[in-house]
């Protein structure tokens, strides 16, 4: 039976008032013929319940709220640290070699321990799966805030702190993304999921990047220390999820064969399969292409440091636009065309910046990417957990993420050898 099947709906509390005032008014109306000035100009007291509904509306249900809430808090924390974990690691060493090791704690969990994560997220208790591990993240940045305070800190415990810190992201994201189907009904998953996605694109795509090299400016702990903090209230939130005890398949069955259970499941359906094969393909283009973005900004558009963060930002507020627009999107057309279109637009963004010379047209190009690049990862994300069982969600999704994962890690050194050997618009 589908997560969202059974689901009693009680009006919700938005709708109780608008009722309440609807019928207020009315008869204010009729007695003396005047509504009174409070009957007319919504109270200030309301402002926050309404931005509330814009965010996240009440018909998604207060338990998505408080994931959304924890989600928030702990992509607030990655924001900070986001830009203050490459200055710490430059901080401790300037061997390239090292500093490149950091980048690969970042890749690597999701490659070892994608799959094993999501046959934890049908194996456990996903909240407290969710929980557990945000508590673990709050001591392991602890522990480096000590270190760091007391002088001790040194490159090996850097990069072991952020291999950790990359591994329990990898079962956190794979028993978050499993709890949410069941949190919210079947045609509400496109605008559960843009909600999501855009608390990540905001806070670590935007907003909070500079404030994390403010932070550690001021102070090398104050952004870890901060990011720890995330961490224990975002477990504290999810704890207010509510969540219904399913029977889990497999009983009796090994952790090893739970696993190629999902991997079969996958291979035995050709649209989900597609769909896998597809996203491989799209980030062994991106990864190819961004590998020598910063390169292609000087060479190929003449543009400087600041040129270069355009580009980036230009690629993040387009995706903040997808993301706001993704609910008119849905109502207007299929998933399918969505992603239809979403392939045109991945295709035409390869080609114009592979032809043109002018900065402004590639910020645009950039600006469309992004949107396309935000909505078409959060279509994906609803066509998956629509066809995919509940007691499947997290093993499969841990095959798709080993997927997003592996294409950047064989497109990243692909795009540098191809521009190396074919020029610096070749991996476009």
């Amino acid at each position: 039976m589908p997560p969202w099947s059974g689901r009693r709906r009680s009006r919700s509390p938005s709708t109780r008032r608008s009722r309440f005032g609807r019928s207020w008014r009315c008869r204010a109306a009729s007695v003396g013929g005047v509504a009174p000035p409070s009957a007319i100009v919504p109270p200030v007291r309301l402002l926050p319940t309404r931005i509330t509904e814009t965010v996240a509306p009440s018909r998604l249900g207060s338990n998505f709220r408080w994931l959304l809430a924890s989600t928030l808090v702990n992509n607030v924390g990655d924001g900070v640290a986001i830009s203050a974990g490459p200055l710490l690691v430059a901080s401790q060493t300037r061997d390239p070699l090292l500093v490149s090791m950091a980048l690969l704690s970042e890749f690597l969990p999701a490659l070892l321990f994608g799959v094993i994560a999501g046959a934890a997220a049908d194996r456990y208790d996903r909240r407290r799966m969710i929980t557990a591990v945000n508590i673990g993240r709050a001591v392991v940045l602890a522990a480096l805030v000590a270190t760091i305070l007391t002088g001790n800190v040194n490159i090996a415990a850097v990069l072991v702190a952020l291999f950790v810190l990359g591994t329990a992201e990898t079962f956190a994201d794979a028993a978050s993304s499993a709890l949410l189907p069941g949190l919210v009904a079947r045609e509400d998953l496109g605008v559960a999921n843009a909600r999501m996605q855009g608390a990540f694109l905001l806070t670590n795509g935007l907003l909070l990047p500079p404030v994390g090299a403010f932070l550690f400016a001021v102070g090398m702990a104050l952004p870890f220390a901060t990011n720890a903090a995330c961490f224990a209230l975002g477990a504290l939130l999810v704890t207010r999820v509510a969540t219904s005890t399913i029977e889990r398949s497999g009983e009796g069955t090994s952790f090893r064969a739970e696993m190629v259970e999902g991997v079969r499941w996958l291979v035995a359906h050709p649209p989900m399969r597609t769909l896998a094969l597809t996203i491989v393909t799209f980030n062994v283009t991106y990864g190819a292409a961004w590998s020598v973005l910063v390169l292609y900004a000087g060479e190929r558009l003449g543009m400087n440091e600041v040129g270069f963060g355009l580009l980036t930002t230009a690629v993040a507020i387009g995706g903040v636009i997808g993301i706001s627009s993704y609910g008119r999107l849905e109502r207007r057309f299929s998933l399918a065309n969505i992603m239809r279109g979403g392939l045109l637009i991945e295709t035409a963004t390869h080609l114009v910046l592979a032809l043109t010379t002018s900065a402004p047209v590639a910020l645009v190009t950039l600006g469309i990417f992004g949107a396309h690049a935000f909505v078409w990862g959060t279509t994906s994300t609803v066509v998956r957990q629509r066809a995919v069982p509940d007691e499947l969600l997290g093993r499969v999704g841990g095959v798709y993420r080993v997927a997003i994962v592996g294409g950047l890690v064989i497109g990243t050194p692909l795009g540098g050898l191809i521009a190396k050997t074919f020029g610096i618009t070749a991996p476009f």
